[in-house]
């Protein structure tokens, strides 16, 4: 049971025409856990929206590159909620096989499943921004050849804000959506 208790419908006109925003058209299921508690903040979720939905919908960073950093970021922060979502919807449209999306729970993901250059790049600078809040010269040019500024910049952001995502999941303990995939057994 989460520690603040989502929102139920029937939604509060505004209320939902937000969760509407915050989810894709046609989805078969109730918004995010996530998100109807957010709405118990309104302010603070529609804060919240411009930087997700940036990222999401307008990133830099190719679809299958954003969901590898936020699968691991999740996977690393034990956060089964979040992976299991974005396991299920994004990183599947993205292309990400579901060998590949279970091998970025494994503490030694190379050892799993065969990355492409960038993406072991994008791995250990994970790995080494969630065990040291810092990216040390070696992590950052074994990125340099594959990433621009921009996209560099994107990545720090987006390792952050999914920790953030993560904590925030976390702390409230919400369950698994009950469409999303398990996270994988250690």
């Amino acid at each position: 049971m989460p520690r603040i208790e989502p929102l139920e419908p029937p939604y509060p006109a505004a209320v939902d025409q937000a969760l509407r925003r915050w989810m894709p058209p046609g989805v078969p299921h109730e918004p995010l856990t996530l998100f109807r508690v957010l709405h118990r903040n309104p302010e603070l979720a529609s804060r919240m929206f411009a930087l997700g939905a940036g990222l999401l919908g307008h990133g830099l960073l190719p679809a299958a590159d954003r969901e590898i950093v936020i699968a691991r970021v999740t996977a690393r922060s034990g956060c089964a909620y979040e992976w299991g979502v974005h396991a299920a919807t994004l990183a599947r449209k993205a292309g990400l096989s579901l060998d590949l999306l279970r091998a970025t729970a494994d503490p030694d993901p190379a050892a799993r499943a065969p990355w492409q250059p960038r993406h072991a790049a994008l791995l250990d600078a994970v790995d080494e921004l969630h065990d040291t809040a810092r990216l040390s010269q070696p992590a950052w040019d074994a990125l340099r050849p594959h990433y621009d500024d921009a996209q560099l910049l994107e990545l720090l952001v987006l390792t952050g804000w999914y920790r953030t995502i993560s904590h925030l999941a976390n702390a409230l303990l919400l369950p698994e959506e009950t469409w999303g995939i398990p996270f994988p057994a250690r």
